[in-house]
């Protein structure tokens, strides 16, 4: 599958080389413009290409936003992502540094009033980017020792394809449920943002 990533910092980083390694191509963007990603292409090889950010979203089959959330809202044409599977893998904070509160809101209903025919999934934003990097790689005794990554959203089949990229990484998919509900799961005043969970331990935590 071709996954655009806008936001090359540690994170999207590190998600666009073990995309690489598990064999999809990945189509790279951020604000400062493509050729300055010609370092990150180069290593990743030729599975990678930069691109502009409204460039990623058209070529892109699948599309993570990993930007800091207040510049996603003017990001993109809304039009430019009609129809697209896009992840929701951002955090939003306040200046202080403490989780934005949005009310009854989760921030992932937000990203959908700003781009209301997307296939929004919130998924990918709970895990440290050095944990990314490497514990989809470390074998694990039974499939249900995988670390879990999780998907929200409201488009099941949205949600299966985003699964299916997860578990090519090594990682366990698990449905949080809706994009309301299962999003405020997830994001960093959330009871899985942050911590490690196992398959078998993240669905024990969410069933009880």
């Amino acid at each position: 599958m071709n996954t655009g990533i806008i936001g090359t910092g540690r994170i999207g980083s590190t998600l666009a080389r073990i995309l690489v390694a598990a064999g999809h191509q990945v189509v790279l963007a951020n604000a400062r413009g493509p050729r300055s990603l010609d370092p990150l292409v180069a290593e990743l090889g030729p599975d990678a290409q930069a691109a502009t950010v409204v460039q990623a979203a058209e070529r892109a089959e699948l599309l993570v936003l990993m930007v800091p959330f207040d510049r996603a809202a003017a990001l993109l044409p809304a039009a430019a992502v009609d129809g697209t599977v896009l992840v929701d893998a951002m955090n939003a904070f306040d200046d202080r540094g403490a989780p934005r509160d949005f009310g009854p809101k989760s921030s992932s209903e937000r990203v959908a009033e700003w781009y209301p025919r997307a296939r929004i999934v919130k998924s990918l934003n709970t895990m440290h980017f050095e944990t990314l990097a490497v514990a989809g790689s470390v074998p694990r005794a039974t499939a249900a020792e995988r670390l879990a990554h999780y998907t929200a959203g409201d488009d099941a089949k949205a949600k299966e394809i985003v699964a299916g990229i997860i578990a090519d990484l090594g990682f366990a998919p698990v449905d949080t449920g809706p994009l309301h509900s299962g999003g405020i799961l997830q994001q960093p005043d959330g009871p899985l943002f942050n911590h490690p969970f196992t398959e078998a331990q993240a669905l024990a935590w969410i069933s009880h």
